[in-house]
């Protein structure tokens, strides 16, 4: 099976100003693209030659089949975690009570979404999750993700430099700062409540 890159979800423009056209069209056409063509180089011939991606990035042991597998599914999620609707809406509903249940107040849910996302060490993403315990944050280093885990990943921000280099510089916490803005709370909602 040959894996392709998928559409975005919206224009290379529409997350301006807070992410510009140039670093989506680096991110998206260079990396993400690059994350694709290697994995279908890297499986031809393999085991996993027909699986799908989601399949790749749950069977594969860490190396470079399972990071380039792991980076084109966290990349796509990524995408549909950000919106241009920039209608700085809360979540609601179910999430909204599970958010305020799990961290006492959406408030302080950003907080400490920010705060673990700007200390990922290194290359990384963090993520809003849903687990046995309920919703919680979580940060995975490089290409790791908590779908391989079993877990239910609800919205996710990547915190690899290229994701913010070119608009933020090294200012992680910048970028953390203007991202709320571009949170698709309909995409966590829905994969909420899958």
């Amino acid at each position: 099976m040959k894996h392709e890159l998928p559409p975005l979800p919206y224009a290379l423009d529409a997350l301006a100003p807070i992410l510009s056209k140039e670093t989506l069209e680096y991110h998206y056409h260079k990396h993400h693209q690059a994350y694709v063509d290697k994995l279908n180089d890297l499986i031809q011939g393999t085991e996993f030659a027909d699986l799908s991606l989601e399949e790749v990035v749950k069977k594969a042991s860490t190396g470079p089949i399972f990071n380039n597998a792991a980076q084109v599914w966290n990349h796509t999620f990524y995408w549909h975690s950000m919106t241009p609707e920039r209608t700085k809406n809360k979540p609601r509903g179910a999430l909204a009570i599970g958010i305020d249940k799990s961290f006492g107040s959406f408030e302080k849910f950003k907080t400490a979404f920010s705060t673990a996302a700007v200390a990922q060490f290194g290359s990384g993403w963090a993520w809003l999750i849903e687990d046995a315990g309920g919703l919680a944050i979580q940060t995975t280093g490089n290409a790791m993700n908590p779908f391989r885990e079993g877990k239910k990943c609800l919205m996710t921000c990547d915190v690899w430099e290229h994701a913010y280099y070119i608009d933020y510089r090294n200012a992680r916490s910048k970028y953390l700062e203007q991202f709320w803005d571009l949170v698709n709370w309909n995409f966590a909602i829905k994969n909420f409540e899958k």
